[in-house]
């Protein structure tokens, strides 16, 4: 199963330059380590938020989450990075209670 409406998915700049990309946040620089090493970059942010769009489109889920919220959705596969090397990734999706638009909420390499 793919995620749903990946055709409408977005992934907000802030998302990846003040968190996925950013060396400083908290809980984000980890992250920002493994993308940097790819040839992600803040500058040029959309190559990342393109190549996550891209990831959810072509992989299958792998975990679906509810919530009173609404929906999480873990999508986990290769992920075309700046450089042209296909790092497997994990991107996490959510889908608000009522709504249908998936956005962003991380991407990480599994463990």
């Amino acid at each position: 199963m793919k995620l749903p409406n990946y055709e409408r998915a977005v992934a907000p700049q802030k998302k990846i330059t003040e968190y996925l990309l950013s060396l400083t946040h908290r809980d984000g620089k980890s992250k920002a380590k493994f993308f940097l090493r790819f040839g992600f970059s803040v500058d040029a942010w959309e190559i990342m938020a393109t190549a996550l769009l891209r990831h959810a489109a072509e992989h299958e889920l792998a975990k679906i989450e509810e919530s009173p919220f609404g929906t999480r959705y873990v999508v986990e596969g290769e992920i075309l990075a700046a450089d042209g090397r296909k790092p497997f990734v994990r991107s996490v999706w959510f889908i608000e209670t009522g709504g249908e638009i998936p956005r962003l909420i991380s991407a990480y390499p599994p463990d």
